[in-house]
């Protein structure tokens, strides 16, 4: 049993795995769990602290989730936000109805009792993100309210006494300034936790769990040479040693000499204790990706032949229980498996899979993790910093940085661009202030002049964004005449490329990759 636990009991929330990450922030281990874990399980777990995130229904509706008002009687700290503020009132006794006014977005909220052990050091009016559409309209007995709105009479409030407390908004996003703030006033000053976990006991656990559940059997990891399946790897190397099979497919969609610098990381001669295979596979995807445009059949593809290639490789090594995958927590919540997103796209190891899979189960040891925390761990375990910091590069490879079909020399084009590119970006010293950068290849093509000749070649695309967990990203703004000289260097080294563009969109609307 850990130390110090709070657990969040997600009601369907969007928002779920964001409060789990922003009490880890605190240095509290945290853990999510359904809102139907039975009252016996929560007590045997013995949390400091229990977090009733959101969710879309609304709690008077007969068949809405809920959870029984013993709960709320075990004399443990609770914190019910939005869906799970309103829950709280709803079995407690208090009301809850359909708002005359639907809040949603930013919103100022007054805080009415700065005493208050979670709005300790809060702004007296602070900016919060609100979506909901109903609302508190009568506290819970033995409830004051903490803060309101223009439009929401309870924004919070509270039972000190029995440590309960409600807040209608979402603390855990960042548009909520003082969020971070609340949260931690409630693991620190509400629950009393130290806040002493750091990520090596992350790791620790993962790796007693990993050795758990494979005990004799063999590992099969998809290893891209990426953050994520490098970190993956390591996790399972630190387990499990020989046990694992590292199969690297180079489908020929990887950045310009990747193939022979993963083979250097992670086979032979690298520093890894494990088996490792390379799958020299480019005409095979090349030939399978001809004549299509379609980008979610790109992906369909790029996965199928993933899989495939690792049934045969298993095959030709004996038995193999189980399929590892560097999968991460925004990979998830993209392929519509967490809370109640929609699929914004299927990820190549998370909805991307064909339905046959022929291994008894899959392994994603970071799939609870947001990027900053895949490249901490990554770092507890002893991965260089080059490695761990090395730009994100998404499983489909350039396959979704070409927009229509892929082709070889699609592919030799942004191989080249993308190369200048990032060592342009290094040369500026602008590699670590940024946040993901890469070229991407346009279907565009248009007409040009390269010396006295027209031209009619493609259009390149320069993406850079910041971000911190890549659930929202805003485009990076990079000095002009860093911009001019990749311009320059592009269309004068890399045949086929007429015209540079920069591309300023941020995450919502767009998605960082292109497709």
């Amino acid at each position: 049993m850990k130390k110090e636990l709070v657990i969040v009991l997600d009601f369907g929330g969007q928002y779920n795995q964001l409060v789990a990450r922003r009490v880890r922030e605190c240095n509290v281990y945290c853990e999510i769990y359904s809102y139907k874990t039975d009252i016996e399980k929560i007590k045997a777990m013995n949390p400091k602290g229990i977090i009733l995130t959101g969710g879309p229904n609304s709690c008077y509706e007969p068949d809405s989730p809920t959870y029984s008002e013993e709960l709320f009687k075990l004399g443990i700290p609770v914190l019910g936000l939005c869906y799970g503020a309103q829950l709280m009132s709803h079995v407690l006794g208090g009301k809850v109805e359909r708002a005359d006014v639907r809040e949603y977005g930013k919103t100022e909220v007054i805080i009415d009792k700065k005493d208050s052990k979670v709005f300790e050091g809060v702004s007296e009016t602070t900016t919060c993100w609100m979506s909901h559409f109903d609302y508190i309209s009568k506290i819970a007995p033995g409830f004051e309210i903490t803060a309101h709105t223009a439009d929401c009479p309870v924004a919070a409030a509270e039972n000190a006494a029995e440590k309960l407390y409600a807040i209608q908004f979402h603390p855990e996003v960042l548009h909520t300034v003082e969020g971070t703030k609340m949260i931690n006033n409630f693991v620190k000053n509400v629950c009393e936790c130290a806040g002493d976990w750091k990520m090596d006991a992350f790791v620790e656990n993962t790796i007693a769990e990993i050795r758990e559940k494979v005990g004799n059997g063999r590992v099969l990891l998809a290893l891209s040479g990426g953050v994520d399946s490098s970190v993956a790897a390591g996790l399972l190397s630190k387990a499990i040693g020989k046990q694992l099979t590292c199969v690297f497919v180079d489908h020929g969609l990887l950045r310009k000499n990747e193939g022979d610098e993963v083979e250097a990381i992670f086979g032979p001669e690298g520093q890894f204790d494990l088996n490792f295979i390379r799958v020299n596979a480019q005409e095979r995807y090349y030939n399978k990706l001809a004549g299509v445009t379609e980008p979610e059949a790109k992906r369909k593809i790029i996965g199928e032949e993933f899989i495939r290639i690792f049934e045969e490789e298993a095959k030709k090594i004996g038995t193999v229980e189980f399929l590892a995958q560097g999968t991460i927590y925004p990979d998830v919540v993209e392929s519509g498996l967490g809370g109640e997103s929609a699929v914004i796209k299927s990820h190549h190891n998370v909805g991307g899979l064909p339905d046959f899979v022929d291994f008894k189960e899959i392994i994603e040891p970071l799939r609870d993790l947001f990027k900053d925390e895949v490249r901490k761990a990554g770092l507890e375990l002893g991965l260089p910093e080059r490695l761990v910091f090395r730009q994100p590069f998404p499983g489909p490879g350039l396959g979704v940085r070409i927009i229509g079909e892929v082709t070889a020399e699609k592919v030799r084009i942004v191989q080249d661009a993308d190369a200048i590119y990032r060592e342009e970006i290094e040369n500026a010293g602008l590699d670590k202030t940024i946040g993901q950068y890469f070229a991407a290849l346009t279907n565009m093509r248009s007409v040009g002049v390269m010396g006295d000749e027209r031209t009619y070649d493609y259009a390149v695309a320069l993406r850079a964004v910041n971000t911190v967990d890549f659930m929202t990203a805003e485009a990076a703004e990079i000095p002009y005449e860093v911009l001019n000289k990749v311009m320059s260097r592009v269309i004068n080294e890399v045949r086929g490329v007429n015209r540079i563009f920069y591309d300023l969109t941020s995450k919502p609307p767009g998605t960082i990759e292109f497709e």
